[in-house]
């Protein structure tokens, strides 16, 4: 119960902390944008930080604390939030969300989830965006799996109403490194093409143990403004005590 509550003030400690002076958040499985879809086991938590920087000056700075509650049926909550500049215009948002899994992934089985949410600017209050999205996992083998993600998103501040998509591929090619891969992008009608313009990631996660990981990615118009993008993240991971280990009762990576 201890370790379990630790946890917890942990996870609450670090959203406490993340209301610092952001822009535009982004969702899912750390500092990749395409989600897998399983989800922690009951009573775990983690925080998940990345600092991005862009070859144009723009930079981004994420905290985003999860942890995983049972109030019906398993569900991950977690609040991340962004200190993002661009254009050299410094802005703070926060965007909470709610994840669940439908069909539990297995090898050679698609399995999927759904999670939704919304963001908003943390130094005027406004509401910017709402979005759900359907996380699918097909898992080739213990070491291989094809994620793709299908969604929507309303920008709420020009009122345009976009399609959202994603695939991502994860290989765990040795017991501690993973590559990643993945294309993503937002399809409809803007005044900047660069907004709907794909956009794509690929990089390496280590992850030494159960608790920790280190993800190093490249990125090419990340945010949408045709620029390269290096990023530096890191999860920690709150396990349930005497919990299985986290690719034994899922198959997480």
């Amino acid at each position: 119960m201890g370790i379990r509550a630790g946890c917890t003030a942990t996870a609450v400690a670090a959203a406490i902390l993340a209301w610092l002076p952001a822009g535009e958040a982004r969702a899912a499985n750390g500092a990749y944008a395409v989600d897998a879809a399983d989800i922690s086991e009951v009573g775990s938590c983690k925080i998940e930080s990345w600092l991005s920087a862009a070859s144009n000056t723009d930079f981004s700075a994420v905290a985003n604390p999860s942890c995983v509650v049972n109030p019906f049926q398993p569900v991950e909550l977690s609040m991340l939030t962004n200190r993002a500049r661009s254009d050299g215009e410094w802005s703070t948002t926060i965007q909470p969300k709610a994840k669940m899994n439908i069909v539990p992934t297995g090898i050679g089985r698609l399995g999927y989830s759904i999670y939704a949410g919304g963001s908003f600017d943390a130094l005027t209050g406004d509401n910017l965006t709402a979005f759900a999205v359907i996380p699918a996992t097909f898992r080739l083998s213990e070491n291989m799996r094809v994620n793709i993600n299908g969604g929507w998103l309303w920008d709420r501040g020009f009122d345009r109403h976009y399609l959202l998509y994603g695939i991502g591929f994860d290989w765990k090619f040795t017991e501690t490194l993973q590559w990643t891969i993945e294309a993503f992008g937002q399809a409809g009608q803007s005044d900047r093409p660069s907004v709907v313009q794909p956009r794509f990631q690929t990089g390496v996660r280590y992850r030494p143990n159960e608790i920790f990981s280190v993800d190093l990615i490249y990125g090419r118009n990340v945010m949408g403004e045709n620029a390269n993008w290096i990023t530096l993240g890191t999860t920690i991971r709150f396990p349930v005590p005497d919990g299985k280990p986290e690719h034994h009762r899922t198959g997480h990576l």
